[in-house]
């Protein structure tokens, strides 16, 4: 067990763990982050704290593509400029985001929230399949792109749904490899993402 700060209050301590649960945020940078709010700008810090209880309280998943949302259906699916054509399936909203962030892509999307991960106790039933062949039937996709990260687990998901989407008969293709493997897709820059969804290959699916 850590050694406690006897000069720490317990509440900043507390503010320094739960900014460490935070991706890419080690013990220091938390500090950091805790001491910059509390002693330089706590009009910042209050306004961080109501703007994070408010998405918190207002958004939730979309029922149509797991995205974010702050209604039943977020404004991607909404969008009747999008090419309905076209299914991106990622694994994580971030993944989304990034996507969306190259102005390249203008179909829809479907957020799988897992990947295939057995170590952490994710196995393929987990991927939530069946909502996905839902989503493809009751639509008008003839196109369905797997974007997941080329990472072990992202190349076992991408493989265990091309697999399960070969007889719907759909074109399935997977994003370029213009992304380094071992990378996950909200850390890449835009025009690496961009370059990898333009250059992405037909998947030949075998027996």
């Amino acid at each position: 067990m850590a050694k406690k700060d006897l000069m720490t209050p317990p509440s900043v301590e507390q503010l320094v763990d739960l900014l460490r649960q935070l991706p890419g945020v080690g013990p220091k940078s938390a500090q950091r982050m805790s001491l910059h709010l509390l002693h330089k700008n706590r009009e910042a810090a209050a306004a961080l704290g109501h703007a994070l209880l408010q998405a918190v309280n207002t958004t939730r998943s979309c029922k149509k593509c797991n995205g974010l949302a702050e209604q039943d259906i977020c404004m991607v699916c909404l969008d009747n400029t999008r090419d309905t054509g076209v299914l991106c399936v990622v694994e994580n909203p971030a993944d989304m985001l990034a996507i969306e962030a190259t102005g390249t892509y203008r179909g829809l999307y479907y957020v799988l929230m897992a990947k295939y991960a057995p170590l952490d106790g994710v196995e393929p039933q987990g991927l939530g399949f069946n909502r996905l062949l839902e989503r493809v039937q009751d639509s008008l996709v003839t196109e369905i792109i797997l974007a997941t990260n080329f990472t072990n687990e992202g190349e076992a998901t991408a493989f265990f749904l091309q697999q399960r989407l070969k007889p719907l008969g759909l074109r399935v293709s997977r994003i370029a490899r213009g992304i380094p493997i071992g990378a996950e897709i909200e850390y890449i820059d835009p025009s690496t993402v961009a370059r990898a969804l333009l250059d992405r290959q037909k998947i030949k699916l075998t027996d």
